[in-house]
Order: structure tokens, then C-alpha cells, then sequence
């Protein structure tokens, strides 16, 4: 228990120098474009690939398991027009997110740590945490409500390929499942839920990464301690989020 508030104290005090007053917005701003290249737009490919396979899954074993003469054959695209929109392009995506890009943060700068990078940014004078987190950070909260987007949309296009190409019922009924009672609002549900994932990859792995100590095996140990605890607070916070937001 104590070994846990310490944590939480150290990543409290650790926020608090990254959130400080940048000292050179222009440097900032070159790591900022920096990050959002590394983190997120190297990030699309598989966001893509994944959303479009899970989409046109979830839609098959929509047909298939519920499948009954009294029920609209556009319940498909209804049910799964929910799953994308609520649960799997902000918060599934988002875990997955969790161990590509936290990973990455944790292991950089983990790197860093033990190489001294970090300790000569300090003493030139460079507010470090500040320097190497917080284009991180904003980076991720810039990038990830995109990706939400991008995710949705490849999901549904997964869907529409079942129809397509498996044959495994009519597109008009599944565009017309899309369509029936759409709630503007869970679109930005799942934006707004996105952002605080982001913040918790994005700060939660710079966390481990930054305080390594010790040798190249500590900064595999930090990698893998980023990638559990954001995706355990990810599902805490999306329990949450889901309350407060759908009520």
C-alpha cells in the first residue's frame, strides 16, 4: 500500500515539472511535430488494419449468433454500429494503443535515463521532465481522437465487406441497421473517453520510463510495467467515463 502512494506521489510531483511554463515554445513546438509523426501517424496503419478486420467480425458473429425470424435483419448493423461507436474505437483501441505507443515512450526514455541523456539536459539548465514529456503528452491528445475517427470509419467499411465480398446478407440492410436512431452524441462520446485514454498512455508511460533506475533489463521491466498499468487504468477510467457519459 505504501509502495503505491509513493508511486502515485512521485507521478503527481513528476506532472507537475512537465506541466510547468515552457521555456522555448519554438523548441517545443519541433518536438511536438516530432512526437505526433512518431506516436501517432506511424500509428494509422495498424489502427486501419485492425478496425477494419474487427469490424467485419464483430459483424459475422452478430449474424450468426443472433440470427431469428423475430428479429430485423437490420439488427446487425444496429448492434454493430454500437460496439464500434461505444467501446472498441475509443477504448479497445486505445489498449491496443497502450502497448505499440507506451511501450515505445517508456523504452525511449527508459533509454535516455540510464544512457545519462537526461541527467545532461538537467545540467544544462533544461527542465528535462518538461522538455522530453509534454510534447508527448499533448501529442497524444492531439492524435488519438483522430485515430478514434479513423477507426470508426474503417470498421464500418469492414462491415460493408462482409456484405460485399462473405455474401453474409444484403448491404441495404446493414447500411439501414447504421442508419436506425444514430446518436449523434456517442461520436463524441467516444472522442471525449479518447482523450483521457491518451493522457493516461501518453503520462503514465513517460512515468516509467523517466524514473528508471538501473540497467538496460530495469528499462525492459519499465516497458512492461507502462503497458499493464495504463491498460488497467484505461479499463477503470472507461468504466467511469461510460457511466457519466451515457447516464
Amino acid at each position: 500500500m505504501f509502495k503505491a502512494l509513493k508511486t502515485v506521489g512521485r507521478y503527481i510531483l513528476l506532472m507537475k515539472r512537465t506541466f510547468a511554463r515552457p521555456e522555448r515554445l519554438r523548441m517545443y513546438f519541433k518536438q511536438y511535430i516530432k512526437e505526433i509523426d512518431q506516436l501517432g501517424i506511424n500509428s494509422i496503419g495498424i489502427v486501419l488494419l485492425i478496425s477494419f478486420f474487427i469490424g467485419a467480425v464483430i459483424t459475422i458473429q452478430i449474424k450468426y449468433n443472433i440470427e431469428s425470424p423475430w428479429m430485423p435483419r437490420w439488427t446487425v448493423g444496429y448492434v454493430t454500429r454500437e460496439i464500434m461507436l461505444l467501446e472498441f474505437s475509443s477504448s479497445i483501441m486505445c489498449l491496443i494503443l497502450a502497448g505499440k505507443v507506451g511501450s515505445n515512450i517508456a523504452s525511449e526514455l527508459g533509454t535516455m535515463r540510464i544512457t545519462q541523456q537526461i541527467d545532461a539536459l538537467e545540467t544544462m539548465g533544461v527542465n528535462s521532465a518538461s522538455y522530453l514529456i509534454l510534447p508527448k503528452i499533448v501529442a497524444m491528445l492531439t492524435i488519438i481522437p483522430a485515430l478514434v475517427i479513423f477507426s470508426i470509419f474503417a470498421g464500418v467499411i469492414g462491415a460493408f465487406a462482409t456484405c460485399w465480398f462473405g455474401g453474409i446478407m444484403m448491404a441495404t440492410d446493414l447500411q439501414y441497421g447504421l442508419q436506425y436512431m444514430f446518436v449523434e452524441r456517442f461520436i463524441w462520446v467516444g472522442i471525449i473517453k479518447s482523450v483521457f485514454f491518451a493522457h493516461i498512455i501518453a503520462s503514465v508511460s513517460a512515468f516509467f520510463g523517466y524514473t528508471v533506475e538501473g540497467g538496460s533489463i530495469e528499462v525492459g521491466k519499465a516497458s512492461t510495467n507502462s503497458v499493464v498499468s495504463s491498460s488497467v487504468l484505461i479499463l477503470f477510467a472507461d468504466l467511469i467515463l461510460t457511466k457519466l457519459l451515457t447516464a
